[in-house]
């Protein structure tokens, strides 16, 4: 019952925010709190929902996993409610689960994100929970080894799941002996290796003051949302360990490379170098993408691949910007026989794209979907702090959430033009097919 309360407090945010839209008001008003430990919070008062989410983001995530201890980021987020403090395993997790607080978790390849979510009245408990798991987590035996158990499991079921190796054998042919071709989960051999030690000198390096990125929303004043953060931030450590990580480059040249199984249908990962987002034309390539095949029914490349030859129930394309490397990136997955005409068509089409742009209908369509859905992605308390640190750890400014459409409806058909030719080249195409295609080798 109390999740569902919870849950219901949500739908009532979404109703509120797109309340907002439809009057043509700000979707929602960002303050910038400090606290009195001196922590910087990014915060969204909503004062009718008695639900407190915040997100904390840790610059550096699984790129920052040593030589050797691939996934060691992941498996020391997955042991932060199995025991802190004072409290065991089954102590933490009941003090969680009798109070409906969500702590949730995730390590990607740039940042590390910690997240909680908790009725207004248990805000204080909540607060304490996650400022013991964050600093004083316990790594105990038995709840180690259930984890490392269930890490394994996971690893044997991707050492069999086509998607998984097509996105791994991707990745790795792209950036080689680079971090970013580490899987998030590491291998068996380093997470058998991992000790408590491991990972509690993890939380340690990556948990700190100067790594940190607050976003919250809640129905509390923001001085209450600061003595709140301070309650479980307060202690972190100043400063974070230090880590180089080289700048990734994509390979010069395209690439096709088939990993066989024998599969009835075969999965496709393909991509391109892309740009970072701070990028000046990184609006217009979000546009572009949205027409070629970001945009669902309505892409290009579902039109030719889905709709008028039938070869793959959907094929996508997204624009993938990391801290060190850009990408631009797609998949679909067809039957054998036709994997080879869809690589056709999807080169046909990058090269039709980088050659004559895109159509005055086109841009139109894609403006107006990609203004009018945003506030889709506000639409729980969650998301908002989700939002909030997103927006810092790419520098966008507290205000971009009213910027943020004006940028789109800026994007001229020559803006397009010019960054699909800069983007869109067929020749440097890497695609790896796992599968048993027909009439297609390695190339």
């Amino acid at each position: 019952m109390i999740r569902a309360g919870v849950a219901l407090c949500c739908f009532l945010l979404a109703v509120s925010l797109f309340s907002a839209a439809r009057a043509g008001e700000p979707i929602v008003q960002v303050q910038r709190v400090m606290s009195l430990s001196g922590i910087e919070i990014w915060y969204v008062q909503e004062a009718n929902i008695p639900v407190i989410s915040v997100s904390l983001g840790f610059r550096g995530g699984t790129v920052l996993d040593p030589a050797g201890k691939s996934g060691l980021a992941n498996f020391a987020l997955a042991l932060l409610n199995e025991g802190a403090g004072d409290m065991d395993s089954l102590t933490f997790q009941k003090a969680v689960i009798d109070r409906a607080i969500r702590l949730n978790n995730n390590a990607s390849r740039d940042l590390v994100t910690v997240s909680l979510q908790t009725l207004s009245k248990n805000r204080d408990t909540a607060f304490e929970l996650l400022g013991l798991a964050l600093s004083e987590a316990r790594f105990e035996t038995a709840p180690v080894e259930r984890v490392r158990a269930q890490i394994l499991n996971v690893l044997a079921d991707e050492a069999r799941n086509p998607r998984t190796i097509a996105a791994r054998t991707w990745f790795g042919d792209i950036f080689g002996n680079h971090p970013y071709a580490q899987g998030a989960n590491g291998t068996e051999e380093s997470i058998r290796a991992m000790t408590p030690a491991d990972l509690k000198d993890w939380t340690r390096a990556r948990f700190a003051r100067d790594n940190l990125i607050v976003g919250a929303s809640g129905d509390v004043t923001p001085e209450e949302i600061a003595r709140l953060v301070d309650i479980a931030l307060a202690g972190l450590a100043p400063h974070a360990a230090g880590a180089p990580v080289a700048e990734a480059i994509f390979p010069a040249s395209g690439a096709t490379r088939v990993v066989r199984m024998p599969l009835m249908q075969s999965i496709v990962v393909f991509g391109l170098p892309g740009l970072k987002r701070d990028d000046p034309d990184f609006y217009a390539a979000y546009v572009m993408n949205y027409i070629l095949g970001g945009g669902g029914f309505t892409s290009r490349l579902y039109e030719e691949v889905r709709e008028k030859r039938g070869l793959a129930y959907s094929v996508y394309s997204y624009l993938a910007p990391l801290e060190y490397a850009g990408l631009y990136m797609g998949g679909v997955a067809t039957r054998n026989d036709g994997v080879a005409q869809t690589l056709e068509i999807i080169r046909a089409e990058i090269a039709h794209m980088s050659e004559t742009g895109v159509s005055a209908a086109e841009l139109s369509a894609a403006k107006q979907y990609l203004t009018g859905a945003f506030p889709l992605r506000l639409d729980s308390g969650g998301k908002v702090a989700g939002i909030l640190v997103q927006m810092q750890v790419e520098s966008l400014g507290i205000d971009y959430l009213d910027r943020r459409n004006g940028y789109m409806e800026a994007v001229t058909m020559d803006d397009i033009k010019r960054v699909a030719k800069l983007l869109l080249n067929p020749d440097r195409l890497r695609v790896v097919v796992v599968g048993d295609p027909e009439g297609l080798t390695d190339s």
